[in-house]
This record gives C-alpha cells, sequence and structure tokens, in this order.
C-alpha cells in the first residue's frame, strides 16, 4: 500500500505527477484547514505533508497521528511550530539556497523601480500625461553611489549586498545577529548598530526570517531614526514592521517611499492605504515567483519528503536533533 501523503496549496505540477507515481497523493487549495472535513479525513492517515502555507501547530498534529514529515516548499518556516514538531519526532524541512538569486533580483528591482518612480511614471505616460518636458516634480532618486543599509545579512541579504557593491557602486551597511567577514570582504560591507543604519542609510531594506525576536522590529521609532529622504524596502515578511507606523511615516513625510513584497495582511486588503500612495510601490510577494525557482524548490521539497519517508535523512532537516539513525 502506498504511503499517504498531503500536498497543500503549491507544488509545480511536473512534481506533483511524479509524487503521484509512489504516493497516495492528495491535493487540497484553497481551503480552510482547520474545517475542512475531506482534509481531517486524509490527515488521519498521511504520513507526509508537502507544499505552501499550511499552519502547522498542536491543534493539526494532534489530527496526525501518523505523520512522518512536513516538507515546506519555502525557505521561512514560520507556519511550522518547529518545537511541537520536535516534541513528536516529526521531521520538518525547507527548501534553502535555491531562491536566493532570484529573490535578490527581485528586491533590488523593486528598490530602483521605488527610487526612479517607474511604476507611478509608467502609469502616468499610459494614461496620456507625458505631453512635454518632465518637470522636475516627477523626478526619482539616483540609487548609484548611496548608503544601502540591510537588516538581515543571510544568503540572499549578501547577494543584494553583491548586486549593490558591484552592480552600482553603493556603500553597504548591515546588521545581523552575527558579524558575516565574508561581507566585510566581498563587498566592504560595515557592520553597525541597528541606530547608525536607520540613521546614515539613503535605503533600508529589511530581510529578516519572521521570528519571535524579529516580528514588529520594525515600528514608529525606527522610521523616525530614518532620513526623510529615506526609502523603506521590505523583502522580508509583513509582520517584521508595524504596518500602520509604516503608513503614518509615509503619510507624515518621515520617509521619503517605500517598496513592498509583503504585507501584514495577505492578499492585501483593498483598502489598505498603502494602495493609494504613489510613493508605494507594491506587490503581490513574488521575491521567488519564477517558473524555473518554483520547479526547483518543488524538486527540492519532493528530496526532502523522499528522504524523510524512506528513512533517509532529508538534506535540509530544520532541527538535527529529530533525525536519529537507527
Amino acid at each position: 500500500m502506498k504511503k499517504k501523503v498531503i500536498i497543500y496549496n503549491r507544488l509545480e505540477q511536473p512534481v506533483v505527477e511524479d509524487l503521484k507515481e509512489r504516493y497516495d497523493v492528495h491535493f487540497f487549495k484553497n481551503i480552510d484547514p482547520k474545517t475542512n472535513q475531506d482534509f481531517f479525513n486524509h490527515l488521519k492517515e498521511a504520513e507526509g505533508i508537502i507544499g505552501l502555507s499550511l499552519e502547522v501547530d498542536k491543534e493539526l498534529l494532534d489530527k496526525a497521528p501518523h505523520l512522518k514529515i512536513v516538507s515546506n516548499n519555502s525557505v521561512g518556516y514560520n507556519n511550522l511550530d518547529i518545537e511541537e514538531l520536535s516534541k513528536r519526532n516529526i521531521m520538518a524541512t525547507n527548501t534553502p539556497g535555491i531562491l536566493t538569486d532570484t529573490v535578490a533580483d527581485t528586491i533590488f528591482g523593486l528598490l530602483i523601480s521605488t527610487a526612479r518612480r517607474m511604476p507611478e511614471l509608467d502609469h502616468w505616460v499610459k494614461a496620456g500625461n507625458w505631453t512635454g518636458m518632465l518637470e522636475t516634480a516627477y523626478f526619482g532618486t539616483d540609487v548609484h553611489h548611496k548608503t544601502l543599509g540591510i537588516i538581515g545579512m543571510g544568503r540572499i541579504g549578501q547577494a543584494i549586498a553583491k548586486r549593490a557593491f558591484h552592480g552600482f557602486d553603493m556603500n553597504i551597511l548591515y546588521h545581523t545577529r552575527t558579524k558575516k567577514p565574508e561581507a566585510e570582504q566581498q563587498y566592504n560591507a560595515s557592520y553597525c548598530s541597528m541606530v547608525e543604519l536607520l540613521t546614515q542609510s539613503d535605503f533600508v531594506c529589511l530581510m529578516t526570517p519572521l521570528t519571535p525576536e524579529t516580528e514588529q522590529l520594525i515600528g514608529k521609532r525606527e522610521f523616525q531614526l530614518m532620513k526623510k529622504s529615506a526609502i523603506f524596502i521590505n523583502g522580508s515578511r509583513g509582520k517584521t514592521i508595524v504596518e500602520q507606523d509604516l503608513i503614518d511615516a509615509l503619510q507624515n513625510g518621515e520617509i521619503a517611499a517605500a517598496g513592498l513584497d509583503v504585507f501584514e495582511k495577505e492578499p492585501v486588503e483593498p483598502n489598505n492605504p498603502l494602495l493609494k500612495m504613489k510613493n508605494v510601490v507594491t506587490l503581490p510577494h513574488i521575491g521567488s515567483s519564477t517558473y524555473e525557482t518554483e520547479l526547483k524548490m518543488s524538486q527540492l521539497a519532493a528530496r526532502n519528503l523522499d528522504a524523510g519517508l524512506n528513512g533517509d535523512r532529508p538534506p535540509n532537516l530544520i532541527d538535527s536533533n529529530v533525525w536519529k539513525k537507527d
């Protein structure tokens, strides 16, 4: 009898078809996992879960007595209660590394488009407003040779620093839990305090994972510390900032503009004031959303799942203490 696997939300179709050959696969999308009875019925027998954004907590795990592994199809895993999973000796995995360059491309593109007001001016031109010489009121700001402050200097943060330093001759400041000597050597990056970074940077780029320590990391005080000309870029998670404080900072002229790939609530609510601001560029959480990258992530998530279900150590096991080889 094939082992039962639940696919949740998103996995690229070639990987879905491949998994169907080896497992009893059941796919769920756009459901409420706390109330869907069909989901509960399959969860009772499931040995593996693979996919994106499923909240795996004590309540769900109580309904999954045979579960061996949860394979997250993302780098982040704030949707997983790792402590509870480890307590039950259930493996949890993610897909790091693959999306680094793709996300860095997106975030740096967001930075440029915000600074040069590209989406705003695109709409302006298409509306037929370009009838003569462009007035200075529509000018943007330079990116090259400016100071970029990166909060969270992991793989993606360093990939952003690489683009900024080698491509745009930017001065790099960073703040993170541990110093990154390789970034300092390769990109002339300078480690500094959060206050120094906020007060000195022309662009502030937030790239931390969402953890209890980083939730609402950036709020009223931090926005007030930034330059009035500063541009804030959030490529981490929406809940790493106090979104209302960002709205207030933009409305009060405390910072110049913002580029956002993430929001406190996703999909973003249509009445969110950020959507009405010309000095805010908004993206629908597309950091890693290219077909090539999503396929590679799905393939890695499937390799993690296969290993966990077949007695091998998954290549991207989050808590290594769970792995106990006989």
